[in-house]
């Protein structure tokens, strides 16, 4: 039988959720915890691949069970697993529902901080910055759900099919001193390293690097900038993940990231 699983985990000391030898990463730590508590393989298909150091405060997997168990499976899932990985729900699917490719929609945030805070570490991107252009930036964030073709910002294009992404809403958000700044998209899919590559352009819009006009041209001319740099990865979220049959909230409480993780705290620019 086919089962959902809704997790989240801090990903800073992972190489990602991708199991690959001889590196530790999420996805290896929760088949190694399943095989031993059914004492038999377990291999399991995840909704995303995030990069390292990388977060999802929500987050789903499909694995297929086919004994029955006696036994609470989310408690001692839990108690395996590292701090840094939680478990919330394990759903019994009616089908062959797939974790990954049924997804229809995805959301992330990316959350950055512009002074030293030992609090914030490796829970936001911290650069000393001082006087954004957070109106410009918000001017750039605009524009994403007005186009379709993200060639100009992922790494390695030509390893896809195509680059069209469905980008459903963008926004930006600050705190009320400026301070901290949190971005939101959400799309049908994401490209390699896009998330953190509009974010690494957006922080140069607002230090005066590259205007709207010219992020804007890499868009419309689908022309990736000579130089790539994309934002730290610890600021950047998986938040969100959709099915048209599931489509639970996230588990915000699962820390005190940022005071909150609703948006009560922020301010739209």
């Amino acid at each position: 039988m086919r089962y959902f699983v809704h997790i989240a985990y801090n990903g800073l000391h992972f190489n990602g959720w991708q199991k690959q030898p001889g590196v530790l990463n999420v996805q290896g730590v929760i088949e190694k915890a399943l095989s031993q508590i059914f004492k038999t393989p377990v291999f399991i298909n995840g909704c995303g691949r995030t990069d390292a150091h990388v977060h999802a405060s929500q987050f789903f997997f499909h694995m297929d069970i086919d004994q029955d168990w006696d036994f609470d499976l989310l408690f001692r899932l839990n108690k395996l697993l590292p701090a840094s990985i939680a478990v919330f729900d394990i759903i019994p699917m009616d089908g062959m529902q797939h974790a990954r490719f049924d997804a229809v929609k995805r959301s992330y945030d990316y959350f950055l901080h512009t002074y030293k805070n030992p609090f914030l570490n490796g829970l936001s991107s911290y650069y000393l910055l001082d006087g954004l252009r957070l109106d410009e930036m918000k001017r750039a964030v605009m524009l994403l759900p007005n186009y379709n073709d993200y060639r100009c910002f992922c790494t390695g294009p030509d390893k896809y099919e195509h680059t069209i992404c469905n980008v459903m809403s963008a926004d930006l958000f600050s705190d009320a001193k400026g301070d901290k700044i949190r971005f939101q998209i959400s799309s049908n899919r994401f490209l390699s390293k896009m998330i953190r590559i509009i974010m690494g352009q957006l922080l140069k819009i607002g230090k005066g690097v590259l205007s709207v006009d010219g992020f804007e041209h890499y868009l419309i001319a689908k022309e990736t900038p000579e130089l790539i740099t994309p934002a730290h990865p610890q600021g950047l979220y998986l938040s969100k993940v959709s099915y048209p049959y599931l489509n639970l909230p996230p588990r915000e409480d699962f820390s005190a990231i940022h005071e909150s993780q609703n948006l009560s705290n922020w301010i739209k620019i």
